[in-house]
């Protein structure tokens, strides 16, 4: 949540222009566009002489050729490697030799000399050794022409090849070109120099050179050792020390990623004209009030993912950096590009500080783009089931008596849950680990009473600690020095919640193992082992702080500045919160929320977007947005339904429901001072909506489940954008308000409009579809016309998919364990459909041990056979689970699309497990045809309790 009195007016925030980096390299781009790229001349070489081959990486040195503040100039070397990884990823870095050296004079004492290189440390945990079986091919010729290439990947049918004339790397895929860095020479890095006294450069210089390269920077709001804006001054001890540098994509239309941006799942361009932006788009994480959609302005994650998408290919670039960092795109025509190719898309990154670090992923296709990606920084987590169920929260809920009632309620109107939570003001005056005695007098009992209904509490707990004599947790904090300190080494503090506040700093290692002694069951006093917490305020949000956040030279362990590891601080404490929680319950899966993340934090918990509104607007911007985490790698991801600020009208907070049912993580939440709203407030006939969407929700939970368990070793999201279905439809690629479900093969497309009452679903494949409700049949590509009234949520199921349902209502997921199955077919054009099912105990880490089921389903249109096989090999743990499981059973399948002609006058079907067979009752619904004999609505089939067990090997013959 956010202060009320903050807003996302744009002047609390930097524009570009107001970023002296991202202002100087956008102009050092200006420069280099207005001349022809022969006659471009910036001031870096690579010399071919430094470059060498050996095992798996090219290494050499750039220079550049730095004015010193005296009419002369020196060159600076700056080592660079190319890396080929064993994963089939390329990786190229770029360092200051002087700073990696650490012999700088005039270097402030209690920093860093290096430039910031962990990055990668906190991002990626996928193996970084070079590939050995990499080969060096360039020949004699290309050496002479300074050109230098390597084959690498999957039977090397990838290709680096580095030009030293023009410093441009290409990557190539089977001969094509895919990926190419440096395309425009837009190479840009700040270098070290002592401090000058600008008493003693001359005018001329002052003006129209900056000692650091590139152009002026504006003085004196902009001088390269100290910055202002919006009335906060941001010292810089160790001088400017940006990087920046153009990636191009020859031949590629669109790309997708580097949330958090309330935009459009397509990026726009960024240097203006109709329906594109002006502003670059920007990766800063920051506190921001009631968020400005179809924008480029920075949020509170920052994953530097970016996917450029073609028919017939994906690729990927991974910016590893966690400074303030800017982006610029650009689409050119045939008549622009110099790849002499259909279009192509240019973009410039650009970093406050750290080193280059990118790394290169040539697909081909999205699925191997998304496992390379999940290679280097870690595929989604598998959660806990009950965090895939409905989760109920506002600021706040005020008492136990309140929480109880909410729960009861639940129960009293017939609606699943399994988590609610409590906000701030459950705290003794905003002081974590404490209980308002006098709402919470008892929260142990309140939270053993949700216990026994199988339920969950989410409590917040924030970064920021209050600076109060008495409260343990601070003075611990801050008598063990663990946290974060100001420019001058002393403990920084700011302003939040609690009022004057100090932050922990979760980069230091003693500082999380302190942070995992206060969740203790028994130190945290009140809690018990159903109490979930929930990570806020961690960008980290400062409310008098620059851009609401703190200072960008503010110290943390390590003696790295703020700048160096602004968005990765949030990932870190979210660590921390997270191993707190798994050191206090090893057996049990953590969950833990965050709303500020960088790449890799999927791996630790659930994310939301953030402080949405009240608004349709912000219903319409939530799926593109959810969209851009999940093929980012952040598939856990979620928006507050109905809007956290403002009271929705009843139409548009029953459209959010129906949308939310379908989010990875749903969540409805609410501001301090909007309505109450839980769904049995809304009134009727919107209740009833409501409920049916939660059920519906409920009723999926195994195909979800079962998704999300894809999610945790390929990464392929649960939300699937139309690409990924119909990779070379290219109407299709920008298309973000229907998507595919999981593993289900459901195409939905969420009423996002006020009034709406009709819609088009556009089918991207000439495979048949059914709608999902009455089975009418849709074919050919295009746009289909489907009534859409407000009960209702258009979903179309794709021929060729079978998934489970758990269809018996109950409380929560937990109470769902031993419930039987239905098995969903739709049948595609040739009679065919396989599906999947993952399983286990939902809640501890024993699938870690071999601990689940994982089967696969296939019809067989060819003998009418439904089979059930496992996909797994047979080991004791998952013989223990199939036993604790032995008597869960099929009680239904659905066929859809059969032709019922084979079925003659059969009333039963044979069921074979075990090396058994029996009859099992059917009941044929028969498909309607219109006059010419076409086929409106499909047959349905269905096999009333085949008798079957969910865990065992069975066939039924139709």
């Amino acid at each position: 949540m956010t202060t009320p009195v903050l807003s996302a007016k744009k002047n609390l925030f930097r524009t570009c222009d107001s970023t002296s980096f991202c202002k100087r390299n956008r102009q050092y781009a200006d420069e280099s566009s207005c001349v022809s790229p022969e006659s471009w001349n910036p001031p870096y070489s690579l010399d071919a002489a430094t470059v060498q081959y050996d095992a798996g990486a090219l290494t050499g040195s750039i220079f550049k050729n730095v004015f010193d503040g005296t009419g002369s100039s020196i060159k600076v070397e700056l080592p660079f490697q190319l890396v080929f990884l064993e994963s089939g990823s390329a990786r190229f870095i770029v360092d200051e030799k002087q700073r990696a050296e650490g012999a700088l004079p005039g270097f402030p004492k209690h920093l860093t000399q290096r430039r910031y290189d962990e990055a990668s440390k906190w991002a990626v945990i996928g193996d970084l050794t070079p590939d050995t079986k990499a080969s060096y091919v360039s020949t004699t010729a290309d050496l002479q022409n300074g050109i230098f290439k390597v084959k690498y990947g999957p039977n090397h049918s990838f290709e680096a090849v580095l030009h030293a004339s023009n410093m441009k790397i290409e990557f190539y895929r089977q001969n094509e070109l895919h990926v190419v860095l440096n395309d425009r020479g837009l190479f840009n890095m700040d270098t070290w120099s002592p401090k000058a006294d600008d008493s003693k450069l001359s005018k001329e210089t002052q003006e129209e050179d900056d000692p650091f390269g590139g152009p002026v920077l504006n003085k004196p709001s902009s001088s390269p050792w100290e910055d202002s804006f919006g009335g906060f001054t941001d010292t810089r001890p160790k001088g400017p020390e940006a990087i920046a540098m153009d990636i191009s994509f020859p031949g590629y239309p669109v790309v997708f990623g580097i949330p958090e941006h309330a935009d459009k799942f397509a990026l726009r361009e960024t240097r203006g004209g109709e329906g594109n932006h002006d502003e670059p788009y920007r990766l800063f994480n920051v506190d921001i009030f009631e968020y400005e959609v179809d924008s480029p302005m920075a949020m509170y994650g920052a994953i530097p993912f970016m996917q450029a998408h073609k028919k017939g290919s994906s690729v990927g670039v991974f910016w590893s950096n966690g400074a303030d960092t800017w982006i610029d795109i650009v689409k050119t025509t045939p008549a622009e590009s110099s790849f002499g190719i259909k279009r192509s898309i240019q973009t410039h990154w650009m970093s406050e500080s750290g080193i280059l670090d990118v790394y290169v992923m040539l697909g081909p296709d999205s699925p191997s783009l998304y496992r390379q990606y999940g290679a280097l920084t870690g595929y989604t987590a598998l959660p806990p089931i009950y965090s895939l169920g409905y989760h109920q929260c506002r600021w706040n809920y005020q008492s136990e008596e309140d929480v109880l009632e909410v729960d009861a309620n639940f129960d009293k109107y017939d609606i699943p849950y399994d988590v609610i939570w409590l906000d701030i003001e459950y705290t003794d005056g905003k002081k974590y680990f404490t209980w308002w005695k006098s709402m919470f007098s008892s929260p142990e009992k309140m939270m053993q009473a949700l216990a026994k209904r199988k339920r969950k509490l989410v409590a917040i707990i924030d970064p920021h600690i209050k600076k109060e004599n008495g409260y343990k947790v601070y003075e611990n904090l801050s008598k063990n020095d663990l946290t974060i300190k100001n420019k001058d080494g002393k403990e920084y503090n700011g302003w939040c919640w609690p009022g004057e506040s100090t932050w922990i700093d979760t980069f230091n290692p003693k500082a999380i193992e302190f942070w995992k002694d206060q969740f203790k069951l028994g130190k945290f006093c009140g809690s018990e082992p159903n109490l979930l917490i929930w990570n806020d305020m961690n960008e980290p949000s400062v409310f008098n702080g620059p851009e609401v956040s703190a200072p960008r030279d503010n110290i943390h362990f390590g003696n790295w500045e703020q700048r160096d590891v602004h968005n990765i601080y949030g990932m870190t404490y979210h660590n921390a919160t997270v191993q707190a929680l798994a050191a206090r319950q090893p057996r049990q899966r953590p969950f833990v929320l965050t709303r500020a993340y960088f790449a890799g934090s999927q791996r630790i918990g659930a994310v939301w977007t953030g402080d949405n509104a009240a608004k349709w607007e912000y219903l319409q911007i939530a799926l593109p947005m959810i969209l851009s985490h999940g093929i980012a790698g952040y598939g856990f991801v979620g928006a507050d339904v109905g809007g956290f600020f403002g009271n929705p009208s009843q139409e548009l907070i029953t459209r959010w429901y129906q949308a939310g049912a379908f989010y990875p993580f749903f969540r409805g939440h609410a501001h301090i001072e909007s309505k109450r709203r839980e769904p049995w407030l809304i009134g009727e006939p919107y209740t009833g909506m409501i409920v049916e969407s939660i059920r519906l929700r409920y009723q999926l939970l195994p195909a979800i489940y079962t998704a999300m368990h894809r999610s945790s070793f390929d990464g392929i999201p649960v939300v699937r954008p139309m690409f990924l279905i119909a990779p070379d439809n290219e109407d299709a690629f920008e298309i973000d308000d229907q998507f595919f479900f999981g593993e289900t093969g459901l195409l939905v497309k969420p009423i996002v409009t006020e009034g709406a009452v009709e819609t088009q679903i556009y089918l991207p494949d000439d495979e048949i579809y059914y709608d999902y409700l009455d089975g009418t049949v849709y074919s050919g590509v295009g746009y289909k016309h489907v009534d859409a009234p407000l009960d209702t949520i258009p979903m179309f199921a794709r021929g060729g998919h079978i998934f489970p349902r758990r269809d018996r209502r109950r409380r929560s997921s937990s109470l769902m364990s031993h419930d039987p199955f239905t098995l969903v077919v739709h049948l595609d054009k040739q009679g065919n459909a396989a599906g999947v099912l993952y399983l286990d105990d939902g809640e501890s880490t024993a699938y870690t041990r071999g601990d689940y089921i994982h089967r696969y389903f296939v019809f067989s249109g060819q003998d009418g056979i439904l089979r059930s096989r496992s996909m797994q090999s047979s080991s004791a743990n998952s013989k223990n689970f199939e036993r604790s499981i032995e008597t869960v059973r099929v009680e239904r399948i659905l066929v859809t699309g059969f032709d019922t002609a084979k079925l003659r006058a059969q009333s039963a079907v044979e069921a074979f497990q075990d090396k058994k067979s029996w009859s099992t009752e059917i009941d044929i619904k028969p498909a309607i045809v219109d006059e010419n004999g076409e086929v409106v609505r499909a047959s349905v089939v269905t096999v009333r309790n085949p008798g079957v067990l969910i865990s065992g090997d069975w066939s039924i013959q139709f």
